[in-house]
């Protein structure tokens, strides 16, 4: 088979790993790709959200399978482009992945298919939006409704923080066309988990839970960013947890998008909150988590190749997953300055280890200089994954991974792995 896979982050790195190893793969591209990348895929020089470009490659390489990482081209039709030419894709078209791409959308969705999740308002007006953050006393959590770059939310622990947050979006436009609208919903409090299932629209097939860092300090302590770390299973998330999740959360999503003729064929992401009064769905997205793919993918036994393609074909009716019993954690390691305005063009060193067996290093935000060194080029940088016997165990070996790289300014969380991030 001829693969073409899209994206540049760890998510795609972890995704190119695992894809190189099927039998079933005679030649792996990766648009735009990063240097972990293209140690087992060739690298081509198209930005992952240029739909256009992305459709001629694939026509130009007649690939058998498009893999998408990013939610981007996928809100942009890339997969609509793509199956109009006939080529199998792994993920949804553009109606299904406005489940991401609106947070309005999403909850019109899970009010429609009777989806657990947390009370909210949709909103375009400043008044009416504060007056919501009030009944809470500003205990909210603000959501640009568009794609704001892992940006867009903001957890408001009183009213002052509530208002600045929807002033910024409503009235100082931060994140533009992305929030001109905004969701505002009750905080909810509790522990989060994340669950994502591969699907062809019909059927759906579980992947390992994970659970998602998404603060960027110590005891969940600063601002919210794209995620410090992840490791999997979630502990909340049993055997009985995820065929709760299945029957309430994914499948009645899945069968919503069908009627409305948004038939949902990639990977769809149910970021979940465990509450005292139940299950709450806090977001769908369109596709693989990052950083939650890293430690999940190398959980995964086996050729995940099989299941992407019959994911695209629409039939997973034959298709299972062999999942390793014991725990992996993946650790991000962050630019200066990252969330903020993070620093880049830094040297990376120790990237080649040597490092154990079960112990992987995912490049993200990296690139080679002219010099031929590699230097970071993003706000996450990488993500140092291990597999261990418990989940001490794993922790252990991907810090001591971790502690092999050096970046002048790189900074990381210390306490993956022993607490879930929370909107408490």
């Amino acid at each position: 088979m001829r693969i073409l896979l899209v994206g540049s982050g760890g998510r795609e790195h972890a995704l190119a790993w695992k894809i190189a190893q099927s039998p079933l793969v005679e030649e792996l591209w990766c648009a735009p790709g990063n240097p972990g990348a293209a140690r087992v895929a060739k690298l081509l020089p198209i930005a992952a959200d240029d739909v256009e470009a992305l459709a001629g490659a694939a026509l130009r390489l007649a690939a058998d399978l498009v893999v998408v990482g990013p939610e981007a081209p996928l809100v942009g039709g890339l997969a609509d482009r793509l199956a109009a030419a006939g080529i199998p894709v792994f993920g949804p078209t553009a109606g299904a992945a406005e489940i991401e791409g609106s947070k309005a959308f999403a909850k019109d969705v899970m009010l429609a298919a009777g989806i657990p999740t947390a009370a909210h308002g949709t909103f375009t007006e400043l008044a009416p939006a504060l007056d919501f953050a009030r009944t809470r006393q500003g205990r909210v959590v603000v959501k640009a409704d568009g794609l704001a770059a892992g940006k867009g939310v903001v957890v408001a622990g009183s009213l002052d923080e509530a208002e600045r947050a929807l002033r910024d979006m409503l009235v100082g436009h931060v994140h533009g066309a992305a929030g001109a609208t905004v969701v505002v919903e009750e905080r909810l409090e509790g522990r989060e988990a994340s669950v994502i299932a591969l699907t062809d629209g019909e059927r759906v097939r579980l992947l390992p839970s994970a659970q998602d860092h998404k603060r960027v300090g110590d005891g969940d302590t600063g601002p919210n960013t794209g995620g410090m770390g992840a490791f999997s299973p979630a502990p909340q998330v049993t055997a009985e947890v995820a065929r709760e999740v299945e029957a309430r959360v994914l499948l009645p999503a899945i069968r919503e998008l069908a009627k409305r003729g948004r038939p949902f064929r990639g990977a769809l992401y149910a970021g979940l909150m465990f509450t005292p009064a139940g299950l709450r769905v806090l977001e769908f997205n369109a596709r693989l988590g990052d950083p939650e793919t890293q430690p999940i993918l190398m959980r995964l036994r086996g050729d995940l190749v099989p299941a992407l393609l019959a994911a695209a074909r629409g039939d997973l009716s034959g298709i299972t997953l062999d999942v390793d019993p014991r725990p992996a954690v993946g650790i991000v390691l962050a630019a200066e300055r990252y969330p903020a305005r993070p620093v880049t063009g830094d040297v990376l060193a120790g990237l080649d280890g040597p490092f154990d067996e079960g112990v992987q290093i995912f490049q993200a935000g990296t690139t080679r200089a002219p010099d031929g060194r590699v230097v970071s080029s993003g706000g996450r940088v990488l993500t140092a994954c291990a597999l261990g016997d418990d989940l001490a165990a794993a922790r252990t070996r991907a810090y001591a991974a971790l502690g092999r790289v050096r970046l002048r300014g790189g900074h990381f969380r210390k306490d993956i792995g022993l607490q879930g991030g929370t909107y408490t």
